[in-house]
């Protein structure tokens, strides 16, 4: 787990980062304003793609193929035709996408609002979670002087600790050089 400037941090960028994605669809993504004595700019309406045709099947009983044709058909598949080529708007010459529709856009404007006002909560959440706020200068200088102060004994204990250590090591190092060796 990140400590909270970390997440703080991640937490801006994750915003920056809504933000940008929510311009970016709506510089490329809005619909066409109607202007009323204008001619329409828009695009027509791309039609749907038809279903896909299912293929012949023939009745076999095992799935081999038929006995006249044990590899398969006799002729080759003819190849796939080429689609024709839709006719390009000007607006979509450079490869953006079509606009979307207004009720398609207003819905995607209204997730991406409330993801950004998640995102702010969030962070809001973790600015009020950071230590120091609502505490006096002279509060915070205190609490450092405790911290100091309980840090060197902590120290202290550590260095006791270290001496009784190396004692204990040279005792036994006595004790093994006291000993023989038995074969």
């Amino acid at each position: 787990m990140a400590d909270r400037l970390t997440q703080l941090q991640d937490a801006i960028d994750n915003q920056l980062t809504l933000m940008y994605a929510s311009i970016n669809y709506i510089k490329t993504r809005h619909p066409y304003g109607e202007i009323p004595g204008q001619p329409s700019q828009a695009p027509p309406p791309a039609p749907l793609p038809a279903p896909p045709q299912p293929a012949p099947s023939q009745s076999l009983t095992n799935g081999d193929a038929p006995p006249s044709q044990p590899n398969g058909p006799a002729q080759p598949a003819p190849p796939p035709q080429a689609a024709p080529a839709p006719e390009q708007q000007p607006d979509q010459r450079d490869g953006s996408p079509p606009p979307e529709r207004p009720d398609t856009f207003n819905a995607a404007l209204h997730e991406l609002a409330r993801d950004l006002v998640l995102q702010e909560q969030q962070i809001e959440l973790l600015i009020n979670s950071l230590p120091g706020l609502g505490n006096s200068e002279a509060s915070q200088e205190r609490r450092m002087r405790e911290l100091d102060a309980e840090l060197r004994e902590v120290e202290r204990e550590r260095a006791e600790a270290e001496e009784q250590r190396e004692g204990m090591v040279d005792a036994l190092g006595e004790v093994l050089a006291g000993t023989r060796r038995v074969h």
